[in-house]
């Protein structure tokens, strides 16, 4: 199936590691053309390159934080002086700190809060009205956890703040579907990255064991592939979902046992 992604353009935040890079794989494996951020220049220089290298798309790389006020508006601006159009945005940032409620300082929670929900917040609204601007739509899509509809042991933070989020998801699908833009919440469990690998060996547990355990509880009994939940991100701001808004897609192997 063609997913219509040839030339579009795409800001992909978080997109030199893990699942946000993942998703720039897929995107410009069809033809998509990227703005790749991430905090390190050297790293966005390096996506850009082995991601162009491995597509049929374009790349810009831009040092970029998400908790940065300045942000949106400069990885906007670079989609339209590179690529002279934008046609979306896959908002990705790194996994907050691990820990319980009360392990938590207050100095951590606002970090978090700046950099997974407003930063997000801020650029899908910054995003949102130049697409609009332009009337030609699009579409937004968050990575989110599983922790939206069920909290995980040992992460405070993202139990606290990606629920939220999701509703934000839900109310930006409501207020931006008149004008053609599409809102989509993705739902990622167990995929193996370094991020799960890091998680494991800060708590003081063999990676693999970990891995080993969790597998016996998902129906798939095996970790999700990066390139699995890729696929996924790539759809769902393709034209060929262009039906799909409001939405929070579980990519979980089956892990996720609620409705």
């Amino acid at each position: 199936m063609d997913l219509g992604l040839k030339d579009r353009v795409y800001i992909v935040t978080g997109g030199t590691r893990g699942l946000g890079r993942a998703a720039a794989e897929a995107l410009v494996a069809d033809g998509a053309r990227l703005v790749v951020a991430s905090r390190s220049q050297e790293a966005v220089d390096a996506a850009a390159r082995d991601l162009a290298a491995g597509g049929t798309g374009s790349v810009v790389g831009v040092a970029a934080d998400n908790a940065d006020p300045d942000t949106p508006e400069r990885l906007v601006a670079t989609a339209f002086d590179t690529f002279g159009r934008l046609d979306g945005a896959l908002v990705s940032v790194g996994g907050p700190p691990g820990g319980g409620v009360s392990d938590i300082t207050d100095d951590q929670w606002r970090s978090a809060f700046e950099s997974v929900f407003l930063g997000a917040v801020r650029l899908a609204r910054v995003v949102a009205a130049r697409l609009a601007a332009d009337g030609r739509g699009g579409a937004l899509a968050f990575v989110l956890s599983s922790s939206v509809r069920a909290p995980i042991s040992g992460l405070a933070t993202s139990n606290g703040l990606r629920p939220g989020l999701a509703m934000v998801v839900k109310q930006l699908a409501d207020e931006l579907g008149p004008q053609g833009i599409r809102a989509v919440g993705l739902l990622p469990g167990s995929v193996e990255t370094e991020r799960l690998r890091e998680l494991a060996q800060n708590a003081g547990r063999d990676p693999e064991e970990v891995k080993a355990e969790g597998s016996r509880t998902i129906p798939l009994r095996r970790y999700g592939r990066p390139e699995e939940f890729g696929r996924v991100a790539a759809f769902v701001l393709s034209p060929a979902a262009s039906y799909v808004t409001g939405s929070m897609i579980p990519v979980d192997g089956g892990s996720i046992r609620s409705l």
